[in-house]
Parts: structure tokens; C-alpha cells; sequence
């Protein structure tokens, strides 16, 4: 792996982990394109290396949430087992409840579709019609009135379940997260506060736990390790900025601008990929 190759794969991962455009299409895209532009695997010719490599800049993503939500996040462990314990549930506890089944729900959903949607990697153009997908979601979930709700165990059940098939590539986890919140009545600070809390227990297994099943420890030493965390680096900063700015987007503004960006990109991308076909 070169120092430039995990660089702009940390930046994307950062960028698109959590902003609605589809982190995994990106990464697609980026992979595509830099073998259309020099011939050769964008990762080089360990998959081994590739693994760990995802794993990290994963990793990296999720300790950007863990350091922007840790107030959140404590407060919601806290009185998640203090309610355990005297049996009294504030609604810290409630969002506690509502991640552990939303995780449920997610993970259940990408189990049962992970090796389809793991072929999808190598058909970069329906991953295209995904985004384009993806962006009327988007578009659509702003036609629905914010009502101001706040989030309940409905709620949580069928965010868990657009989490879970975000595991489509092109398909934005938090794109559909947050827009199948708003299509509830929720508004948008409030839905992307759940998305980024609900993220951290599927990022855990699917960078992770999964990963780690299929990967050879003994190769780890061999591995560009500068290039590992240069990349790990670069996908923590550009997370957290990206958490802490688009928040504040949604306070101010809509979907629909992240709509248009899907669009614009999956049908150029799908028009690159069809001429690229008859190179």
C-alpha cells in the first residue's frame, strides 16, 4: 500500500462515514477510478493488508464519534445501568434501549444480506443506481413536516432496519438513518444524533469482529505501517470536523443540497463506468 493510496482512502472514509452521500460508494468509486487511471489494484496486491487497513480508518471514524459524543455517550451508559439498578428510566436510559434494538435490528438485517451486498463492490455502476437512490431518499424525507418528536421504540425499529440495509453499497447509512427519521416527525439534529450514537455498535462488528475472522496476524509486521497511520490519522481528523460541521448544517438546513450532490455523482459515475467498459 502506498502513502498516498491510504491518505486519500482515510480522507473519503472520513468525509463520507458520516455525511449522507454513502461512504461505501465512495470508496468504490475511488478504487474504480484509480485502477481506470493507473492500471493496477488501488490496494495494492495484499488483501490481507487491505483488511487491517479498512479496519484502522474504521476505527478511526468511530474513536472521532466516541470523542465528539462522550458526553452523550457517558450519560446514556451511566444511566443505562443506573436504571437497571433502581428500576427508574430517564431518557437516557430510553436512548440506551433504543441503540441495543436498533443494533439488533441492524445487524440481523446485514447478516442476512452481506454476501450479496459484498458482490456489489465489483459493480461499481449499481452501486451508482444506489446513490442515485439514495438521494431521493433524501429529497423525500424533507417533504415530511418536522414535528418535533421526540424518539421511541417505533421509532428506533425502523431506523434500525435503514441502517441495516445500508449495507448496500450506495445505500448511505446516514443518509437513511436520518431521513427515516424525519419521515417520522423527527427533526434533523435530533435523528443525526441517534444515526452517529446507533453507528458505533455496527461499526464496532462490521470493521471489526468480521473483518478480524478472515485476517492473518502473522502478515501485520510486513505491513506499510507509515502509509496505516498516515491514512488512520487523516480519516480521524476529517470524521470528526465532518461530525462537528455538518451538525451544524443540519441546524440551519435541509437534505436536499446532499440530494442534488447524490445524483449529480451517481450518474456521472455511471456514465464514466459505461465508457470505461468499452476502453
Amino acid at each position: 500500500m502506498e502513502t498516498i493510496q491510504a491518505v486519500l482512502m482515510g480522507f473519503v472514509q472520513g468525509l463520507s462515514e458520516f455525511l449522507p452521500i454513502s461512504s461505501s460508494a465512495h470508496i468504490v468509486f475511488v478504487s474504480a477510478l484509480y485502477k481506470i487511471a493507473t492500471g493496477k489494484e488501488f490496494t495494492g496486491t495484499s488483501g490481507q493488508e487491505e483488511i487491517f487497513f479498512d479496519i484502522i480508518i474504521h476505527l478511526a471514524t468511530l474513536l472521532a464519534v466516541f470523542i465528539f459524543f462522550k458526553k452523550d455517550i457517558w450519560a446514556i451508559i451511566s444511566s443505562f445501568f443506573r436504571g437497571l439498578k433502581t428500576k427508574k428510566y430517564d431518557t437516557d436510559f430510553k436512548m440506551g434501549v433504543y441503540i441495543i434494538i436498533g443494533t439488533f435490528i441492524s445487524a440481523s438485517i446485514a447478516f442476512l444480506f452481506k454476501d450479496f451486498a459484498h458482490d456489489l463492490v465489483n459493480n461499481p455502476k449499481i452501486v451508482c443506481i444506489l446513490l442515485v437512490v439514495t438521494g431521493f431518499i433524501l429529497f423525500f424525507s424533507e417533504k415530511f413536516k418536522d414535528c418535533g418528536k421526540n424518539l421511541t421504540l417505533k421509532n428506533s425499529v425502523f431506523i434500525g432496519i435503514a441502517q441495516g440495509l445500508a449495507i448496500f453499497p450506495g445505500l448511505s447509512r446516514s443518509g437513511l438513518t436520518i431521513a427515516t427519521g424525519l419521515f417520522q416527525g423527527i427533526d434533523r439534529v435530533r435523528a443525526a444524533r441517534y444515526s452517529f450514537l446507533l453507528s458505533i455498535p455496527i461499526i464496532i462488528a462490521a470493521s471489526t469482529l468480521y473483518p478480524l475472522i478472515e485476517l492473518d496476524l502473522t502478515e501485520i509486521p510486513h505491513f506499510n505501517w507509515k502509509a496505516i497511520i498516515l491514512g488512520a490519522i487523516v480519516s480521524f481528523i476529517t470524521g470528526y470536523f465532518c461530525i462537528k460541521y455538518f451538525m451544524q448544517f443540519l441546524a440551519k438546513s435541509t437534505l436536499k443540497s446532499f440530494a442534488y450532490y447524490c445524483w449529480v455523482v451517481g450518474v456521472l459515475m455511471f456514465v464514466l463506468f459505461q465508457y470505461a467498459r468499452h476502453l
